[in-house]
């Protein structure tokens, strides 16, 4: 099976990296909002055409490995996303409008993203296990 995909007149294979973090870099992406935010950007690649590769939502960024058809900006993808899941956020947990800090803007502003090329196992094991090396680094520190 090739790794390429197909349009009606065109071959591709773009993958990327991506990374962003909520507003102030709180500590919030974890129990139901995590599990929110990950269910919204599965659903939300998907519409788009998207496929993720590699997921994971951390309680403080979200590393994001998805194969983005040529036709779609990744601009216009992290608009989609973060603009999606912030009102999703705050509609399904509407305490979180009450806070001062959000202003109705979940997410900081700004994207990480990195075109992935023929290291992309190596990318897909640093996002699938960086939690864990993390937390090996801390119980080190500790």
């Amino acid at each position: 099976m090739s790794r390429f995909k197909r349009a009606s007149q065109v071959i591709w294979h773009c993958q990327y990296h991506l990374v962003w973090v909520p507003k102030y870099r709180y500590r919030i992406l974890s129990g139901p909002i995590g599990r929110e935010v990950q269910k919204c950007l599965m659903t939300y690649s998907q519409q788009l055409g998207c496929e993720i590769v590699e997921l994971n939502v951390q309680v403080d960024h979200v590393h994001l490995l998805v194969k983005v058809p040529p036709k779609l900006s990744i601009s216009e993808l992290m608009g989609v996303l973060k603009g999606r899941t912030a009102i999703r956020l705050f509609n399904v947990f509407p305490q979180m409008r009450k806070k001062p800090y959000w202003g109705n803007h979940f997410w900081a502003k700004g994207y990480c993203v990195d075109p992935v090329g023929l290291d992309v196992e190596m990318i897909r094991k640093y996002v699938k296990f960086q939690e864990q090396e993390e937390a090996r680094q801390q119980q080190l520190q500790l």
